[in-house]
């Protein structure tokens, strides 16, 4: 889960598995895969580095580069 706050300054905790898109026009939109949007305070940038951490945490990296090394042909 990573951490967002809200306009009205309320804190939210968001899985980060659920993020589809990011944008900022200027305000920062997450789009979430079942189509559910929601404004943050945030910068995308803030957003995008909080996914990359806790993706890294979680160890999904990791697993990603197994599965790509066991697939490759010897």
């Amino acid at each position: 889960m990573i951490s967002v706050t809200r306009l009205n300054g309320s804190q939210l905790w968001l899985n980060a598995l659920l993020i589809e898109m990011v944008e900022e026009t200027p305000d920062t939109y997450i789009t979430l895969i079942n189509g559910k949007r929601m404004i943050v305070l945030e910068s995308a940038n803030e957003i995008i580095a909080s996914v990359k951490a806790y993706h890294h945490e979680v160890g999904i990296h990791q697993a990603t580069i197994k599965v790509q090394q066991l697939e490759e042909p010897s």
